[in-house]
């Protein structure tokens, strides 16, 4: 990819596993013979879980009917990229005004080659980013100066000379990052002295979890791995099915006690022991489409949230469903494709699309209460180029997963702007420039809303 157009869009194009500007990735399950038990998943039917005439509508008996959100509360630390464990926050108290605060760069944008895919964390009023060459630097989240700044880079691996993607998670004083070079590292939040690093076969562009002493993170080759997090041992696995095409974003698993929820690029939303990786339940997010190809690409790049006794996710393939935690059973699903993490909070749950609408259901029935395009009246123009040659058409605007703050859902976008959508009613109320595109999903501590751009820019707003 030569243009910046392309490089910002990166993280969600589809790219065959072996392409992934990684080198070639083995398949092979580096710990065999050395882990825990670990659970193989088999070949098998897929079973689309939402009928191929379903529509997606706001139901007529939902028009104009209220429904409770818990009341906003203030954000201490936000160390996991969703929040907590279970990638569940409810509904948080910061930056009424939407106002830019400052804003500093932290590194190497997107790019060709190098994409931008880390989440910003935080915690003990410490901001942790990293750049898409690697690099986690750790910033005062009053004034965005920087404190520390570390590169995790391997220099002796002259297997990947490009490695793309990863992120940081925190906990008890340490970060944990995973990279596209085939790494996963341990950093001192404090100092960002580097404690442990192990090597694995896999890159990940995925952002590991960490609960219960472990950490847990998805390769690209839909292997779900898990170190002891004090020496950076590693754990059980678990092999998903293979699937030779997906989108270049990766899902962090979400665990809530002895259960770990994780979703592939299979379309594959796996409900593990978190133990020991004994299977639980496994159910497949897909929907076949006679009218587009992509459908069969069943990714399902957002994080799995578990909140309430349920698990909601969306998949590329066009399924937004609801799963009961327990059992695995769906209990609901409507025809949405998506690449974003859903917001469930308290009687709703709120999902982006692809295509660039918010979508919010109803928790309990999957009814839709409404459904706003941030897209609408978009129209595309040719730009670049010398008398039209060599000029391309603007791409319709990716937008990022949601944020509740303030009975607002703050959505970040690949246009360059923030924009602000009335909870309740789905209407748009504010748009703020951030001067670049972002298409990470904002976080909020204390009373700052923090925005990651495609070019490495950490904005706060408040």
């Amino acid at each position: 990819m030569t243009s910046r157009r392309n490089s910002l869009l990166a993280v969600f194009l589809v790219a065959a596993v072996g392409a992934s500007g990684c080198s070639t990735i083995s398949r092979i399950n580096p710990f065999h013979g050395k882990a825990g038990p670990q659970e193989t998943a088999s070949e098998g039917e897929r079973i689309s879980i939402v009928a191929a005439d379903q529509k997606l509508e706001v139901a007529d008996a939902l028009k104009g009917v209220d429904f409770a959100l818990p009341t906003p509360t203030v954000v201490a630390d936000w160390p996991l990229p969703g929040g907590t464990p279970e990638q569940s926050i409810e509904h948080v108290d910061a930056a009424p005004n939407l106002a830019i605060a400052w804003r500093r760069g932290f590194g190497q944008g997107s790019k060709a080659g190098y994409q931008l895919t880390a989440p910003p964390v935080a915690a003990g009023g410490k901001i942790f980013v990293m750049d898409a060459d690697d690099t986690v630097s750790a910033h005062d989240a009053q004034s965005g100066a920087q404190i520390w700044r570390t590169s995790i880079k391997p220099t002796d691996n002259k297997r990947d000379r490009e490695g793309s993607g990863g992120g940081v998670a925190y906990a008890d004083g340490k970060l944990y990052v995973s990279s596209g070079y085939r790494e996963v590292v341990q950093l001192d939040a404090a100092t960002g002295a580097m404690g442990w690093r192990t090597r694995t076969e896999q890159p990940m562009h995925a952002a590991p979890n960490v609960s219960g002493g472990r950490v847990l993170v998805v390769s690209l080759d839909n292997t779900l791995l898990t170190f002891d997090a004090a020496t950076g041992a590693p754990g059980w696995t678990y092999q998903a099915l293979s699937e030779s095409a997906r989108i270049l974003a990766a899902s962090s698993p979400a665990v809530q006690g002895d259960t770990v929820v994780a979703s592939f690029g299979s379309g594959e939303l796996v409900a593990l022991r978190s133990s020991n990786g004994n299977d639980l339940w496994n159910e497949a997010l897909s929907r076949a489409s006679r009218t587009s190809a992509l459908s069969e690409i069943r990714d399902i790049p957002g994080r799995p949230v578990i909140y309430q006794g349920d698990v909601y996710a969306v998949s590329h393939s066009g399924v937004f469903a609801a799963t009961d935690l327990r059992t695995g059973q769906a209990r609901w699903s409507l025809p949405v494709v998506g690449i974003t993490t859903p917001w469930p909070a308290g009687d709703v749950v709120y999902v982006v699309s692809k295509a660039g609408e918010v979508i919010c259901a109803a928790r309990e029935s999957g009814q839709v209460y409404w459904i706003r395009d941030l897209n609408a009246g978009f129209k595309p123009k040719r730009v670049g180029g010398f008398l039209k040659i060599g000029s391309h058409k603007t791409l319709r605007p990716i937008w990022s997963s949601p944020l509740l703050a303030n009975n607002r859902l703050l959505i970040a976008g690949s246009s360059g702007e923030l924009v602000s959508v009335n909870a309740k009613t789905g209407e748009i109320e504010k748009r703020v420039e951030l001067g670049g595109p972002a298409v990470i999903g904002p976080i909020a501590v204390g009373n700052t809303v923090y925005v990651v751009t495609d070019a490495a820019q950490l904005i706060a707003l408040r």
